[in-house]
Parts: C-alpha cells; structure tokens; sequence
C-alpha cells in the first residue's frame, strides 16, 4: 500500500483556513446598506463639484437648476459606477469569495439573451399598452426634460452612456448580483430574494410617479426570475441597458416633437 511505502507518504489535505462564505439576509443587508451609500456618495461629489463651480450668485434656484441638468445627472450616474463596484469589491473580498463567481458574472448564451428580450418586449409593451388605455405619456416626463437639458448642455452623448452602460452596471451588479446572491442562500428563499431585490431596485428610481414605479418594479421581477433560471448576471445587465437604450430613443423623439 502507498500509505506504508516511507518513498511515497501519505497525501494529507489541509482544509482552508478560512474557507469561502456568501453573505446571508443581515450581512447582504448590511453591506448593501454600504454599498448604497458609496454609489450615493459617488454621485454626490459630482453634483456637489458642479453646483460649487458655477459662476454667478449662489442661491438655491441656481443650484437646483444644475442638479436636475442633463449634465450634471449624467456624470453623477457615471460616477457613480467605480464607487459602487469597488464596495461590491470589498464586500465579496471580505467573504473570500472570487468578484465574478459571487455576483454570477458568466455571459448569456445567445438563446438566452433572445428568451430574455422576447419577455422584456412584451412585458415593456404591455405596460405602453396601458398607458394609452389611462391617457398617460408612454415615457415618463422626467426623462424628456433630462434629454432637452443634456442636447442643450452638448451631453446627450455622455446621457446615453451613463443611462444605457454605467447605470445598468452599478444597479444590476448591486441588485441582482450582490443583494440576490446573499438573500436567496437565506431564509428568504429565492422568491423572497427576487421580490426584495426587486423592490429596493424600484426604490432606487425615486424620480417616477407611481406608474412608472409599477413598472420598474415588474421588470425586476423578470429580470430577477431570468438570474435565477439562467444564473447570469450579465444577461440582466444586457438586457437593462437594452430596455434603457429603447427608453433613451423613445424619450429623444419625444423631446424632438414638444
């Protein structure tokens, strides 16, 4: 036998010191908590800066102008993204467990991706459908005027950029990577992890009425349901930076044609 040959000793294996671990619900609670505030304060600074360097008398009308300008929010969401990734960083660092594994970062494969846009289109089509039916405008108010203000600005490039590849970025890493990964392994299950990731997505979206919150809120809903039967991150980030781009391109003929 191996194990009496002195030439060829036993193989002994030493378990890891401190072996991997995933977040459960008050520590993917907690360290979300820190992760909202870093993105917050990514964006904060921005806005700050802006409002801080403008010429002219400082007054509150003033400042209120250049923090709801096109400008201002599209580089506010921009920088947002590094402050948000590098606190998901320390948090999956913190747990020992590899970024990519952690937040389920593993491309779609085509037939996915096309099973996902299928069901977003028709999702998104459904809530435009009501929309006429209750007399409202397809795309929210808030967008038209933020698109007016970055053309007016130059910005509309930068606008694009940030609402269409920084935001779904931060908000998908943030919601359906970080906080889904750690709720669904806790007593909440994966429909409670899908419908509290969910919700506090939608509460991330303060600047819509209640329809539109509606909305947000059933879109994560499919896109937390397509992580978890597909276990891909990266297909809702594709997917709502898709849903953002149709929005930005609706909401650019709208301005157009008011």
């Amino acid at each position: 036998m191996d194990s009496l040959d002195p030439a060829r000793p036993p193989v002994t294996i030493t378990p890891a010191r401190h072996p991997p671990r995933i977040w459960k619900f008050w520590g993917t609670t907690l360290w979300g908590l820190f992760i909202f505030l870093a993105l917050f304060a990514g964006q904060l600074v921005v806005v700050a800066w802006l409002v801080l360097r403008q010429e002219g008398p400082f007054d509150l009308a003033a400042a209120i102008h250049v923090v709801g300008g096109g400008l201002t929010i599209s580089l506010s969401v921009i920088m947002g993204l590094p402050a948000a990734l590098g606190a998901i960083w320390i948090a999956t660092r913190w747990s020992r467990t590899p970024f990519a594994d952690y937040l389920a970062l593993r491309w779609p494969s085509w037939r996915h991706l096309a099973i996902g846009i299928v069901a977003l289109v028709v999702l998104v089509a459904g809530w435009d459908l009501l929309s006429r039916a209750l007399g409202r405008e397809v795309a929210p108010g808030f967008m038209v005027d933020v698109l007016k203000s970055a053309r007016a600005d130059g910005a509309l490039w930068l606008l694009v950029m940030a609402f269409c590849v920084a935001a779904p970025i931060s908000e998908e890493f943030f919601a359906r990577g970080f906080l889904y990964r750690g709720w669904s392994e806790s007593f909440l299950k994966v429909p409670g992890a899908i419908l509290l990731s969910s919700l506090v997505w939608t509460a991330l979206h303060l600047q819509y009425d209640w329809f539109f919150f509606g909305q947000v809120f059933s879109i994560g809903l499919l896109f937390g349901w397509l992580r978890y039967r597909y276990h891909s991150t990266w297909l809702t980030t594709v997917l709502h930076g898709l849903n953002n781009f149709a929005a930005t391109l609706q909401s650019i003929w709208l301005a157009g044609n008011v």
